[in-house]
């Protein structure tokens, strides 16, 4: 069961992080990412962030690209979040192909 607080800096991660990435992905043409939802761990030392990649081709590319660039990314979140958190927790980005899933399921039931 997630806190109150838990919730809080999800949400306000989500807001932020999809902001980072609307920014970068104004740079890159063709290419989205958004945030699907962050779970942050019980003691705010970790938060995972599930992202949809739009093309979902170029997701597994995209997402190593993030990885990659995780310590960058938890630097410009901690300047946006710099008033509401003391310290930011570390940033882990995994794949959220739910909605690939659900294409999926839809075209096999109309077959």
């Amino acid at each position: 069961m997630e806190s109150t607080r838990q919730a809080k800096i999800s949400r306000l991660i989500q807001k932020e992080l999809s902001e980072i990435f609307r920014q970068q992905t104004a740079r890159t043409h063709g290419t989205l990412v958004s945030v699907s939802t962050v779970r942050v761990s019980p003691d705010l030392s970790v938060a995972k962030a599930y992202l949809s990649i739009f093309p979902s081709e170029k997701g597994a590319e995209i997402i190593e690209n993030i990885r990659k660039s995780a310590k960058t990314i938890r630097y410009e979140l901690a300047g946006k979040v710099r008033f509401q958190l003391r310290k930011t927790p570390e940033l882990q980005f995994y794949l959220d192909d739910s909605l690939d899933y659900i294409e999926n399921i839809d075209r096999l039931l109309e077959q």
